[in-house]
């Protein structure tokens, strides 16, 4: 199994079609919602973690790109300096996908990158700067 986190740009011909819907019902591809932002008639952006074979996922992003998707991979990754961090635990108020938390007997704060969907909302919450991004 294959799983790739993609981020999609619809366009505001086809914000209204099931094109993300139709990668699981006709391809058999798992997907997750990582973040969406999505208004009526006009452009929008989905970041989606897929998972299937490799020739599901092909066939998938050949159907997305068919319906007009532009595709691009997620190639930014939030990491965070160990050494920066002060475990102060500001930033744990804003990630949406809990990838920040805190260890309830140390009171240290955790960071499980594979949670991590890049929304990059932890950066201007750290004080001392220990979140960055990785390209």
């Amino acid at each position: 199994m294959k799983s790739k986190k993609i981020v999609l740009h619809f366009s505001k011909e086809i914000w209204d079609k099931p094109v993300v819907c139709n990668l699981g019902k006709e391809y058999d591809l798992t997907f997750n919602i990582l973040k969406a932002e999505v208004t009526p008639r006009e452009e929008g952006l989905v970041v989606l973690e897929l998972t299937g074979t490799e020739g599901q996922y092909r066939k998938g992003i050949r159907y997305l790109r068919d319906q007009g998707v532009k595709i691009q991979p997620l190639s930014k990754d939030v990491i965070r300096i160990e050494e920066k961090c002060t475990h102060c635990g500001a930033c744990l108020a804003v990630c949406p996908t809990e990838a920040l938390s805190v260890n309830r007997e140390t009171w240290e704060v955790i960071f499980d990158p594979q949670e991590c969907i890049g929304c990059e909302l932890c950066l201007p919450a750290c004080p001392p700067q220990a979140m960055e991004i990785e390209f």
